[in-house]
């Protein structure tokens, strides 16, 4: 068994996928319309093509708003992406403009910051020190 596919629940599927491609740096997998405006719409890992597919899921269902903006509200991380170093892309994300709610932050053997989406959620990057 394995996590083939996860998602996020975004307010616009078109700023997501500018924010997690352009910004962050994952590449569009698969981009399909299912009615109306909302699409099956897929980022992957340019390292990992094959790899797990991030759903940039349109807000739909009132719960998903309810649970998401709860969780924004608490402070708590939608989902945790990993990268070689937090710091470094701190700082790489931060020249982009990109807002974090939680500056680098050693918690024993990991490092972890958490950025905003623009889409609604909040992306935490953690990191284990080599």
């Amino acid at each position: 068994m394995k996590i083939q596919l996860t998602n996020v629940f975004v307010d616009d599927q078109t700023e997501a996928l500018r924010f997690y491609t352009e910004i962050l740096g994952f590449t569009k997998k698969h981009d399909v319309p299912v009615g109306g405006q909302d699409r099956w719409l897929t980022v992957v890992s340019p390292e990992e093509p094959d790899g797990t597919e991030l759903l940039l899921e349109p807000l739909g269902h009132p719960a998903a708003r309810t649970y998401r903006d709860a969780l924004v509200a608490d402070g708590v991380p939608l989902a945790q992406f990993t990268v070689d170093d937090v710091p470094a892309e701190y700082e790489r994300l931060r020249a982009l403009g990109v807002r974090f709610t939680q500056e680098p932050l050693e918690m024993g053997p990991v490092t972890t910051a958490v950025l905003d989406d623009t889409c609604g959620n909040l992306i935490q990057l953690a990191s284990r020190p080599r």
